[in-house]
């Protein structure tokens, strides 16, 4: 499978001038391609193919002294810029149509040069090249120093360049991962209930309590930000604190995301199954509790456990949404009325007391096992075929009959 590792780069002062250009003339090249396909589509001129819109996006338009510029960075940087920009109204033509599952796709939408994160990409035949002094050579910008955290375990087939809010620099190379990762096998299998009081039940008992990264460090980010309200717009004052503020941010996520890595590699290596419930965190970042639920980050952990489990030869399985796991008895399996909010335990009529999240994490691990069984790609009703000539209903009259069978009349 392929995996992502991301490092933090060091660039010096003339390598972030390169740099600048390079995302400034990425984000050019994909407002042109956007602006050239829209154009057609009012003018009702058939769709750019993608050659031919890198021939005049790029191609062309490096002849023109308006563009000229373009030369001055890879051209791979260039083609990938309106690869992303395919890529983008391909996903949004199959979600229209229906054959991509999930929420519908947008358009795409024109690049900004005040965007918080610019991003470019090398691919292998730009020769970019990791040198045996731990620097990243790339192409028209020079060799970069990158601290390395951990060794690549396999060549890279490609680099993405990306500066965020913060202003630091992080490479993020595309790996090719093999068979060899796969722990051994576990006799272990879980289910998860994930919460905001506690973060994550587990199904075994344990109970891991949410960090609140976000709660944790808001009195220091609502001193920034009222710092940064006072500032006059435009200002190098208020560049500067905007930094601050984004510094800030930065350091809740980078936390946040190191603790989940480290809580999913464990439950990983010690459960061959684990199994979670499908929450609709989008909904629920609309109700009251919405800064609650984002800062618990419920999507990228269980992200986390599922790319992990495929790497490491695990299984991971999602349950329902509207599966009753809190109301379900584990015991017996009753489904009672809504429990609110703050019942935190509850008794079955079947003489069951229950702790309501691990309660919870027990029907999701049942749940997950059935469906984990089940789920062997054998068909489970005939398939739809033609009626023989000779079935009722086959003849025009037929259909006009007015038998009535337990008393439901046949029309």
């Amino acid at each position: 499978m392929q995996l992502r590792y991301n490092y933090r780069m060091y660039p010096t002062p003339g390598q972030q001038i390169a740099l600048a250009k390079a995302f400034g003339c990425a984000r050019v090249v994909f407002n042109d391609g956007l602006r050239a396909r829209q154009q057609a589509r009012e003018q009702g001129l058939p769709y750019i193919p993608d050659a031919e819109l890198s021939k005049q996006i790029i191609t062309l338009s490096k002849a023109t002294p308006e563009r000229a510029w373009l030369g001055e960075v890879s051209a791979v940087v260039l083609q990938q810029a309106l690869a992303d920009l395919n890529a983008a109204y391909r996903n949004f033509f199959a979600s229209i149509s229906g054959q991509r599952k999930g929420r519908k796709m947008a358009p795409p939408r024109f690049r900004s040069r005040k965007d918080n994160r610019q991003a470019i990409r090398f691919t292998r035949n730009s020769r970019f090249k990791v040198l045996d002094n731990g620097r990243l050579r790339l192409p028209k910008i020079g060799e970069v120093r990158v601290r390395w955290s951990r060794p690549l375990p396999s060549d890279p087939s490609s680099v993405t360049v990306i500066r965020d809010a913060a202003g630091r620099y992080f490479a993020s190379f595309v790996v090719q991962t093999g068979p060899q990762d796969t722990l051994p096998p576990s006799e272990g299998e879980v289910g998860i209930d994930l919460g905001l009081s506690h973060f994550a039940v587990l199904s075994d008992g344990t109970k891991v309590a949410a960090p609140r990264f976000l709660r944790r460090a808001a009195r220091r980010l609502r001193r920034l930000q009222r710092a940064l309200s006072r500032k006059q717009k435009g200002s190098n004052r208020r560049r500067k604190a905007v930094v601050k503020v984004a510094r800030a941010h930065g350091r809740v996520a980078d936390t946040r995301r190191d603790w989940q890595h480290k809580l999913s590699t464990a439950i990983i290596r010690d459960n061959q199954a684990v199994y979670v419930e499908d929450l609709c965190v989008t909904g629920l970042g609309r109700t009251r509790l919405a800064k609650s639920v984002h800062d618990a980050g419920w999507a990228s952990f269980t992200a986390m456990l599922e790319y992990k489990a495929a790497r490491y030869g695990r299984t991971f399985g999602r349950v329902d949404r509207f599966f009753p796991s809190t109301r379900m008895c584990s015991a017996c399996g009753r489904i009672n009325d809504k429990i609110a909010l703050n019942v935190l335990a509850w008794d079955c009529p079947c003489g069951a007391a229950h702790d309501r999240d691990v309660n919870a994490a027990l029907n999701i691990l049942a749940a997950g096992r059935a469906e984990s069984r089940n789920d062997r790609g054998a068909r489970v009703r005939p398939p739809a075929m033609a009626a023989p000539r000779g079935e009722a209903v086959t003849h025009p009259d037929a259909a006009r009959t007015m038998r009535s069978v337990e008393g439901v009349s046949v029309l």
